[in-house]
């Protein structure tokens, strides 16, 4: 009998049953719900039904959280403070355990469930959220489903779903200095391009991958959907289990060591066959930063601007004529060099302790650049705490950061924080689309190391020459 890969595997003990269309009804585990829940409650409310399985859904305002305050009063806009007071109403009401902004394990919703461990080896996961691939990191199956989908598992605790493709993505060789996991993926989709890896679920292996921290396979996972796919996962090992052991909704005890147990089996066996295969030399990436408007527009700092004129096709050409238009950048111009007037650290993307690290170790003992807005959003307040137990706060904010509160802030720029029109700004979160940090605002993704680099410089720049 052929072997099977990790995600059919988990799928495979979920499905709970498959129609004559080929969609199977999916039983998930967890279900992390944040302030987009509130029209899936009034579809709740308008058919008289309750939620399923109160103590497998966990809810946390992210998107509208204030990064300036903590109260309600803070949220930005009247239409968002009633999303927000709504989500806090409908846990309360239904008994669903609500990570406010008041409580110490508030955060960005793709923070807090590993952190939590509420995200564990062979669960399915789901949120109304893309980014929901996060999870995967740690051997789950976890993906972004709409509202009506939000709906349906408040309601039955399942979902249906059609069976995606599988493409394993092959890491091997050690990164060099300055390059990280967001590198990584900057590198891959830059590759693959942003709908290289649709209708399929990657699952990322090699050595660079079994080398590297959780917090890095987290971010790998979390930009999966920029490729396209619909999960990214990593088969659990011993960093895995390091990372998830003694969290606070972690297994303890004897339930520690059955579990554990069970999750040694997690993997892709040896025979299984994949759909698609990818391989990356690790070795011969660079730092990255993205020019245009798609996460696959990215290329190393030591690149220039594409040229229009070199694009094969002419739609191509008129694709880059538009973008370097909206960008203001010159064709054939150095990457490196290209003024900045916006830095933002954080995210569910790098908004974790280890990527607080990498961009202090840049920025002590330096001053950002006079014209440059900085700011380091932690992407949860355990996160917070930590690097304030650290002194990572001290060393930010006497090189001229703004230190906030957590939440996504200036990923998407709903709460406020926001980049002003025709601003640049490096940036750590996943997307770069025309308006993505505020209306005509200009993105650059990369890495924490990068934007910190970036900041101190006043333009994009290669971290290493810091290192």
């Amino acid at each position: 009998m052929q072997g099977k890969t990790l995600f059919e595997k988990i799928w495979s003990s979920h499905e709970v049953v498959r129609d004559d269309t080929g969609q199977s009804l999916l039983y998930i585990d967890r279900n992390l719900i944040h302030e987009g829940s509130r029209n899936p409650f009034q579809v709740l409310a308008a058919k008289n039904l309750t939620v399923r399985r109160p103590d497998r859904t966990f809810a946390t305002p992210d998107h509208y959280a204030p990064t300036t305050g903590r109260t309600l009063d803070d949220v930005d806009g009247p239409e968002r403070r009633d999303m927000v007071a709504s989500l806090t109403r409908n846990a309360q009401r239904e008994g669903i355990t609500l990570f406010g902004m008041d409580d110490p394990r508030h955060g960005i919703t793709h923070v807090v469930g590993p952190e939590q461990g509420l995200s564990l080896p062979g669960m399915t996961i789901v949120c109304g959220d893309s980014h929901t691939s996060t999870h995967g990191a740690l051997g789950a199956l976890a993906f972004g489903v709409g509202a009506s989908d939000v709906a349906l598992v408040l309601a039955t605790q399942s979902v249906w779903q059609r069976m995606p493709l599988t493409l394993r993505v092959t890491i091997d060789g050690e990164l060099g200095r300055g390059v990280s996991a967001k590198d990584v993926a900057l590198a891959l989709i830059a590759k693959i391009g942003a709908s290289g890896a649709t209708g399929h679920v990657i699952e990322y292996t090699g050595s660079t991958i079994a080398a590297m921290s959780m917090e890095g396979r987290l971010t790998l996972c979390n930009l999966s959907i920029e490729a396209g796919a619909r999960a990214g996962i990593i088969a659990p090992d011993e960093t895995t289990f390091a990372y998830i052991k003694g969290r606070p909704f972690a297994p303890a005890g004897e339930d520690w060591n059955n579990r554990l147990a069970q999750w040694r089996m997690l993997f892709s066996d040896p025979d299984a066959a994949f759909d698609t295969e990818v391989s990356l030399d690790a070795t011969r990436i660079a730092p990255m930063v993205t020019w245009g408007n798609s996460v696959e527009d990215a290329l190393p700092i030591s690149g220039a601007v594409p040229d229009p004129a070199s694009a094969g096709e002419p739609e191509r050409r008129a694709v880059i004529e538009r973008t370097l238009d909206y960008m203001g950048l010159r064709a054939g111009g150095p990457l490196d060099g290209v003024k900045i007037d916006y830095a933002f650290i954080g995210s569910c993307t790098n908004g974790r302790i280890e990527d607080l690290r990498s961009a202090a170790a840049i920025v002590k003992g330096k001053t950002i650049a006079a014209h440059v807005t900085a700011l380091v959003v932690p992407g949860s307040a355990q996160v917070k705490l930590a690097a304030q137990a650290e002194g990572l706060d001290r060393i930010f904010v006497a090189a001229g950061f703004q230190w906030r509160e957590p939440g996504c802030s200036m990923c998407l720029a709903t709460n406020g924080d926001t980049v002003p029109p025709g601003a640049r700004c490096a940036s750590t979160s996943n997307r770069n689309f025309v308006g993505r940090q505020g209306p005509e605002s200009r993105t650059h993704l990369m890495s924490p190391a990068m934007a910190a680099a970036a900041a101190i410089a006043g333009h994009l720049t290669d971290v290493r020459q810091f290192l």
